[in-house]
């Protein structure tokens, strides 16, 4: 276990610093008992008793498995939300070491553990502090990883039963030095969304393919086709990806398949470059089907949508975590392709979304896995020296909002 020796003293406020061995422990045993989308029963159970024992009011049930945590000090009427994920993902984990995941086949390999963590130690002393004139709302979110568990906390009444001015969130991001952060103004996550092309044509004996009508080639050429909407169809300055990631067609070496599936993903920041993506990719699957005299069957599904942080309150961020970190470390964030359901708060009320540097595995107990400290990887684990330095900077973030004007 890690003692307050080897913790951070950089920036973090004293009495967070001390607790930070108790709650590096409550990280570990949240990384050894992972739980995936809308399952997490026993982790917000956890964190539902701690924050009672803190004297924090709790509400549960939002977004299924959700937790909320009020910290309130005098009479003003203005409120911020901090938010920490605490799902984790369908991986098996290769690490070995005594806070491995207890359950094959669940990890929490993106550090929604830590994320929890770093809100925990938050909670604890904006409630033995005190330190600000309005209301603090601690959201622990599930389902992130795939589930929307942002877009359903907000059909169960969110913001309707906890008003707040602006909400913030961070994630833990592998390749940035423990001490920086990275934000931007503007989309910083891209959208997510899956199609689904079927494409009908008629099976026939692979020696006589002029029996039938073969989907596989068909296939091939809108593969091809389709990365003209990236090259051609859209304006190279605005960023998009489309990814064919399963193919699947027959059963048997010597048959003319009757059909072939292709799905995949694709990434935009933009509403108008998915609109686009999506009406050309359906079209050139129409025509080149109709061209092959087979029949085509399209779905698109949109995910979530991009993440985007609004100006007034990134440049607030950068400004607080300038004057509690040095404004030398806190950079810009180059936009990634990932996606991230924390855009759906930021479509209902403004704030922003931003970087806390992981650092570059170094940190890692004896016994990890093979692979690199990466996000969604096996090997990967949360390094536990965020947890004072996280704690602080909610704290930092929460009394600079309620403290500055409207």
């Amino acid at each position: 276990m890690l003692s307050r020796m080897n913790m951070p003293t950089f920036a973090s406020i004293e009495s967070i610093l001390a607790e930070a061995p108790a709650i590096a422990a409550l990280r570990r045993d949240l990384h050894a008992h992972p739980e995936t989308c809308f399952e997490e029963h026993r982790t917000s159970d956890l964190i539902a008793a701690r924050l009672a024992e803190w004297g924090i009011p709790v509400h549960r049930g939002l977004g299924k498995t959700g937790v909320v945590g009020i910290v309130k000090n005098g009479s003003s009427g203005r409120a911020v939300g901090l938010r920490a994920d605490i799902d984790a993902l369908p991986i098996t984990e290769r690490n070995t070491f005594a806070h491995a995941s207890t359950h094959p086949g669940r990890m929490h390999a993106c550090g929604h553990d830590g994320h929890t963590a770093m809100l925990l130690a938050a909670a604890k002393y904006l409630a033995a502090h005190r330190d600000f004139d309005g209301t603090v709302y601690l959201i622990f979110q599930p389902a992130e990883e795939g589930g929307g568990g942002a877009r359903e906390m907000i059909r169960d009444g969110l913001f309707e039963r906890f008003p707040m001015e602006a909400v913030f969130g961070a994630h833990n991001w592998p390749g940035l030095a423990v001490g920086q952060f990275a934000l931007r103004e503007g989309p910083v996550f891209a959208s997510t969304n899956e199609f689904k092309l079927t494409i009908r044509g008629r099976g026939a004996h692979a020696a006589m393919p002029h029996n039938g009508i073969d989907p596989v080639p068909v296939a091939c050429q809108i593969v091809q086709a389709w990365q003209s909407v990236i090259t051609r169809n859209k304006r190279p300055i605005d960023p998009g990806v489309i990814s064919v990631t399963m193919i699947h067609a027959g059963e048997a070496t010597n048959v003319v398949a009757d059909t072939c599936e292709l799905r995949g993903t694709v990434r935009a920041f933009t509403n108008e470059v998915l609109d686009l993506i999506e009406s050309r990719m359906r079209r050139i699957a129409d025509a080149t089907c109709e061209a092959f005299e087979a029949s085509a069957e399209f779905s698109f599904k949109r995910n979530y949508p991009p993440t985007v942080n609004h100006p007034r309150e990134t440049r607030f961020v950068r400004e607080t975590l300038g004057a509690f970190a040095g404004e030398a470390n806190v950079v810009d964030f180059e936009p990634t392709m990932g996606a991230e359901d924390f855009s759906y708060f930021l479509l209902e009320k403004p704030g922003c979304y931003f970087l806390i540097g992981n650092g570059d595995g170094a940190h890692r107990d004896g016994g990890h896995g093979g692979g690199p400290c990466m996000l969604h990887n096996p090997s990967y684990d949360f390094n536990d020296a965020l947890i004072p330095l996280g704690g602080s900077m909610w704290v930092k973030i929460a009394e600079a909002w309620l403290r500055k004007p409207r």
